[in-house]
Order: C-alpha cells, then structure tokens, then sequence
C-alpha cells in the first residue's frame, strides 16, 4: 500500500489483505536500518484477525528511500514519533496500537507519550529506556563500513541464532539480517544509530503512557537486556511483561511464534 505523508510517499506492507479503514488499526515499527519486512508473520496473523494492519517502511527505508521517490530518513526519535500520528491521519484512523521492535519501540513509546489521545495499545519489543550506540558501531556506520552490518548482525542474536536456529529449513538467520542490512541507503543507518544513541527521555515518556502496554524481552539480548526493558516495565503504568527464553535481541526472526504469542496479548 503507497500512502503519502508530509507530502512524501511512504510505503506500508497491510499482511496481506487489502486495507480496511473501518478496522481497529495496528501499526508496526521497524528497528534501525531494517524495513517493514521483519514483520511478515505478525502482519499477516493480524491482517487476518480482523485488524488493519500497516508495516510501514520509515522515511528513508525500504519502499520508502530515495530510489522508491520517498523522503530521507528522520533523524530523531521524537520527529519519528510525531509522524507516526501523521501515518494515523492519512489513513483517516482516530486512534492506534502500535508495535515497535529497537528503534521502533522507541518510537512508539515516545508517540503515546507525546500523542497519548492517538494511541490505544503498544508492544515494544527489544526496548529499554535508554538506546546507548557502541562508539565502534556508529563510527563504522557513519563510514557506510561494512563492519557496521556486521556488528548489529553478530550483537543482534542470541546463542540459539548464531548456531541455525531458523524455524525455516535451509533459511540462515543472521545472514538473512545481513542481506536485509545490506540494502540501506547510504546515511541512514548512521542516522537511526544517532537517533537512538541521542534519545534520552524513556523513563520520563514511560511515566506518561497512559494505554494498556506489554513489553517483550529476549533473555539473551545483548542489545538491550531484559533488565533494561524490566525498568521499562516498572515506569509505565499497568504495563506487563513477557521474557522470551534463549532469545537474543532479533526476535522476529529468532523466535517468531514467541513473538507472536506476546503481541496477540496486546494487541
């Protein structure tokens, strides 16, 4: 689905189904240099369970890039957060769950804090109130290295993931993430790592979340460790949350039916 937002084209993959406006809506937010692909399993399931379902591709990524006539990525999670509401707008919804994994939970954490009246539910996986960026990683990826794929791959699953661990045979897991990396413009992974790196207001936007919120962990994240996304738990009012065993932080791939477990619990 081709949707325009801020006068810019915006793509969003709907799971399948054809877009019902009249339908609760469910958005899905993508990590850093990733793209709306990472939720196929959730958007499809959702699409299909009566939701209208938009995994958007953010300015910038995928379908969205420059090459598909879209505009440049956003370069702060609060610019993101913001249009996100402009997502709900030019699809004329009045309120939305949101689902967001790394960047993406950010993202929506900050939305429901700035736009609590737009927002009714949200599951933020692989979060923490904080981002922190590895000097080393955003080095390498404001130098378009190739070392920059490699250490968000290698970081970004747990043990079971770095040994096979896909559900698919003959699928390979991290180097599917590599491939997916791979094909980010030049900048915008530089750009996601300093939004999240500069993004310092997660405990104080928690406080202001005023909707039913579940947060999904992996216990081996080493990106962001379930003890993080435990004080994000804390700071949110009534939010729960949900552990994935022997998960690592690129749990969409490494754990899909977990995943998909948890955010049916919200949204």
């Amino acid at each position: 689905m081709e949707l325009t937002v801020a006068g810019q084209r915006v793509h969003a993959g709907t799971g399948g189904r054809a877009f019902d406006p009249d339908l609760p809506l469910v958005i899905f937010l993508h990590g850093a240099g990733l793209d709306h692909t990472v939720w196929a399993l959730p958007a499809r399931y959702f699409a299909h369970h009566d939701k209208a379902v938009l995994a958007v591709d953010l300015p910038g990524h995928g379908r969205s890039g420059p090459d598909k006539s879209g505009g440049a990525a956003l370069t702060s999670v609060t610019a993101m957060a913001d249009w996100v509401v402009q997502v709900i707008d030019a699809v004329g919804g009045g309120k939305a769950a949101l689902a967001g994994h790394s960047m993406g939970a950010l993202v929506a954490l900050s939305a429901a804090a700035r736009h609590p009246e737009r927002i009714r539910a949200l599951a933020l996986l692989g979060a923490a109130p904080k981002l922190p960026v590895h000097p080393d990683l955003l080095a390498a990826a404001a130098a378009d290295e190739h070392g920059a794929v490699d250490l968000m791959t290698s970081w970004g699953f747990g043990p079971s993931g770095q040994l096979g661990g896909a559900r698919v045979p003959g699928s390979w897991l991290m180097g599917g993430s590599e491939r997916l990396l791979e094909r980010i413009a030049p900048g915008v992974l530089s750009a996601d790592l300093a939004a999240c790196n500069a993004y310092a207001d997660g405990l104080e936007d928690a406080a202001k979340v005023a909707c039913p919120t579940t947060v999904i962990m992996g216990s081996d994240d080493k990106m962001t460790p379930a003890r993080a996304g435990a004080k994000l738990v804390a700071a949110i009012p009534g939010a729960q949350g949900v552990v994935i065993p022997a998960c690592g932080h690129m749990m969409l791939a490494e754990k899909p039916d977990e995943t998909l477990d948890a955010l049916r619990s919200v949204l």
